[in-house]
């Protein structure tokens, strides 16, 4: 079996190319657009295509080079602020993107399964009579990412409808874990910490609401779930994947901190206050648990101690320094 893995070296991504190397005897393919340094311990187990997917005719070329049985699409991007900074940024790159990969297997007339990663966010503004949030709950996107998600999520239906494209559709809650960057919270909060014990910064952490209950699920019980979902999900459907649990963001905080065994000081900047807070947030997950028999394993107190040790060493070694690889490069794709 031959899969691809679009944006292999981002944060899902290199957690799921982990785990079919782990747990199956496929041929990984994946697509680069940026740094490499969270697949350099991959590189010889994977072949790489370093693309931008905004044109029809490199997807193509992927996947008439590669033929996949198995299509995980995960390039995106995936930072709702910033969809709100510049919303047209994430539109055209999120839906432009899902459509090339399924009209590119539509004219290669290829039997993929193909992976669509929704969102929580299509849900948007989720009431508390709403939770916990089933696949039928209406769909109220308070940012421009909620619909780019939306917009991807109905394109997998409508190239299933349309063309018996097998898609499986499925809307992600929040995930946590090592190599998440900053823009997400658990990251923001661990990167601070860390350099507060490194004396990179002053005791005390800047932080936005801390109120909001959020479903966090640690990215390694994604990555088999979404290996889960495409080897046996139903295609056309669409599936809530998350803990089935909440917790809240300052619960969150607190467990780094307790972790650290620092004492620091919490601050509220008012820049970091999103203009529409939704107050709570909890998957239904019993239809993609019944379909598939997945559950979630990792504890969120071992999440949370795994996403500090990781930027910990982000911050000794100086994060966001690109590290220069050897890459097994192929194709015209670049």
């Amino acid at each position: 079996m031959r899969a691809l893995i679009t944006g292999i070296s981002g944060f899902v991504g290199s957690h799921l190319a982990e785990y079919l190397i782990a747990h199956t005897d496929w041929q990984i393919f994946g697509t680069v657009y940026g740094r490499l340094d969270n697949i350099a311990h991959l590189r010889d187990r994977i072949t790489i295509y370093p693309a931008e997917l905004s044109r029809l005719e490199v997807v193509r070329f992927i996947l008439e080079e590669t033929r996949p049985d198995y299509i995980f699409h995960l390039a995106a991007q995936p930072i709702s602020a910033l969809s709100r900074i510049d919303p047209w940024f994430t539109l055209e790159n999120n839906i432009r993107a899902q459509l090339n990969v399924l009209e590119a297997v539509v004219q290669l007339k290829l039997p993929s399964r193909v992976l669509v990663v929704g969102s929580a966010e299509e849900y948007g503004k989720i009431s508390p009579e709403d939770l916990p949030v089933d696949e039928d709950t209406p769909l109220r996107p308070v940012t421009p990412y909620g619909v780019s998600k939306i917009a991807q999520d109905f394109l997998g239906l409508q190239y299933y409808l349309s063309y018996g494209v097998a898609t499986v559709r499925v809307r992600s809650f929040n995930h946590v874990g090592p190599r998440q960057r900053e823009g997400f919270v658990a990251a923001d909060f661990a990167k601070q910490i860390a350099e507060i014990e490194a004396g990179k910064r002053p005791p005390q952490v800047i932080v936005g609401d801390l109120s909001a209950g959020r479903d966090f699920s640690d990215v390694r019980d994604v990555a088999s779930a979404y290996y889960l979902a495409l080897t046996r999900g139903a295609p056309g459907e669409v599936y809530n994947i998350g803990s089935g649990t909440s917790h809240t963001v300052r619960e969150l905080l607190e467990t780094l901190i307790r972790l650290s065994g620092r004492e620091v000081a919490i601050v509220q900047d008012p820049a970091r206050l999103r203009p529409v807070e939704v107050p709570a947030v909890m998957a239904d997950i019993r239809k993609f648990k019944a379909c598939t028999g997945w559950e979630p394993v990792i504890p969120f107190e071992q999440s949370m101690r795994d996403v500090l040790e990781y930027w910990r060493e982000q911050v000794r070694t100086g994060a966001g320094d690109p590290t220069p690889l050897e890459m097994r490069i192929v194709g015209r794709a670049a």
